[in-house]
């Protein structure tokens, strides 16, 4: 029987009408916990999974699996509106869809991008997941550490070169994210770094509220500083629907880059460890080599485009690896293949013909919970844009708050609102001084990864190098990321030699 045979079962399965409340259900909570700061998608799962003991395995896993798709959809919400992001995944929605949002006049159009981009991505994902799951996920076994490592470098390298205007100050700030990250226990001997004989650095500097500060409440501060030049939010914004949908300009500017990154997603997502953060950074950092209507960082539907559609591609494609494997690629795939093996069910190779009805029942609600969310997450659009309205002397204590509860919950201590608001005060100054911040936050997200990755495949090949060079799929990316080195340093000495 073929992939689409099986996924028409899947749907007479999905179509009853306990399975579809469930999708409908885990559509709205994902968008509600999604767009609330410091929780994110594992814990959402984590929290949500005891909704789901009374029913039926096929039942509660359709639920969780609505959760963690559309919490992608929230995330955007506060990224955009706030620039809080609700998740990380967002981080890079927040540097287009902020801008867009406020500086362009521009926040239905905003969130409408981020939706459709959303819906375009997670599309390509789970079309793919479709047609080569099993496929993808054995594709996905092929990347050990060394190509991981080479994978990640290519990353880094494209986040210390496109972002920011001064190529200089973006790589010295690289640096200091890789630097931030190290901070903690060695992944791998568990012996302390840089802690400064602190209690509290053992662990670490903990993700949610860096980045919370780094990028919201150094916004507070910012409009703090800048209040006399504007007391109120006192623009008026069209409120309806209407006026949020997307022009055919829009649409043009949308699909190129959704498309370029649910694919590169989707691939990112099958990778062990990767998940849906990495997915979208290298979703945004690829296609800044492609030609936009505006600069990314400005507010370029672009930007909000590669960013969103990437994290929900790379949602679906952590599937493959989860249901035909039984590997988990992130976290909350982990509280997902937990559920799994709760309720009696063990994924990998077997899972696909022992329990079709269960698997494309899965696979099948994952289109059902894409178009319910998207569905939610435009219905709510006209509610969200009030916030903007609201003056800045209201905002601002507002957003506080939100920094504050986020910062809290995802470090159940003062320590993480500590760090939230150190990191921010640190973010604006570096600001001011003309530093991009982008920088820091992508190579800190990506560093830990990096590290592991890359010890790992030298104690594989017992320090030597070669193992970069002689193992296929290395090569071929490390020959990619000596080009992205070489190709800035190239285009300086022409501009040099035609001066």
């Amino acid at each position: 029987m073929s992939n689409f045979a099986l996924l028409l079962r899947g749907f007479s399965v999905v179509f009853t009408l306990e399975n579809m409340l469930a999708a409908m259900a885990g559509a709205i909570l994902g968008l509600i916990v999604g767009a609330m700061p410091g929780i994110g998608s594992l814990a959402g799962c984590a929290l949500l999974l005891p909704l789901t003991y009374k029913f039926n395995p096929t039942t509660a896993i359709i639920m969780l699996g609505a959760i963690y798709y559309s919490n992608m959809y929230g995330g955007s919400f506060s990224a955009i509106l706030l620039n809080i992001p609700g998740d990380s995944p967002a981080i890079c929605t927040a540097l287009d869809g902020y801008p867009m949002a406020t500086k362009r006049k521009r926040p239905g159009q905003a969130l409408m991008t981020a939706d459709m981009a959303s819906f375009f991505g997670g599309t390509i994902g789970i079309i793919i997941l479709t047609i080569l799951g099993p496929a993808l996920a054995n594709v996905g076994l092929k990347f050990g550490p060394s190509e991981m490592t080479a994978l990640l470098l290519i990353a880094m390298t494209s986040i210390s070169w496109l972002v920011g205007e001064n190529p200089i100050k973006g790589v010295i700030i690289t640096i200091f994210g890789i630097l931030m990250a190290s901070i903690g226990m060695d992944t791998l001997s568990g012996s302390p770094r840089y802690d400064f004989n602190s209690m509290h650095l053992l662990g670490g500097i903990p993700f949610t509220p860096f980045i919370i500060g780094t990028i919201g409440f150094a916004q507070v501060i910012s409009l703090s500083m800048d209040r006399h030049k504007e007391t109120k939010t006192d623009q008026k914004f069209n409120l309806s629907i209407r006026n949020s949908m997307l022009t055919g300009h829009d649409l043009k500017r949308l699909l190129p880059p959704a498309v370029r990154s649910g694919l590169l997603g989707t691939f990112v997502g099958v990778l062990p460890g990767a998940g849906a953060t990495t997915g979208a950074f290298m979703g945004y950092s690829m296609n800044k080599h492609f030609k936009s209507e505006d600069e990314f960082g400005t507010g370029a539907i672009e930007g909000i485009a590669a960013s969103e559609a990437a994290n929900n591609a790379a949602a679906a494609g952590a599937f493959a690896p989860l249901l035909a494997l039984g590997i988990p690629g992130s976290g909350t795939g982990a509280v997902l293949l937990g559920g799994l093996m709760m309720w009696g069910l063990n994924p990998g190779p077997l899972l696909f013909t022992e329990q079709p009805d269960f698997t494309w029942g899965l696979i099948a609600s994952l289109f059902v919970s894409n178009i319910f969310a998207l569905l939610v997450a435009v219905a709510v659009i006209p509610f969200l844009i009030r916030i903007l309205t609201v003056p800045i002397k209201y905002l601002i204590p507002i957003i506080i708050v939100v920094c504050c509860v986020g910062s809290f919950s995802s470090s159940y201590s003062m320590y993480g609102v500590i760090v939230m608001f150190l990191s921010g005060c640190f973010a604006y100054l570096l600001v001011k001084n003309g530093y991009p911040s982008s920088p820091m936050i992508l190579s800190f997200v990506l560093a830990s990864l990096l590290e592991s990755n890359m010890r790992k495949a030298f104690i594989i090949s017992g320090g030597s190098i070669s193992i970069f060079f002689t193992r296929p799929i290395t090569l071929v990316l490390m020959i990619i990321f000596f080009t992205f080195i070489a190709v800035p340093t190239v285009k300086a000495l022409l501009k040099k030699k035609a001066a």
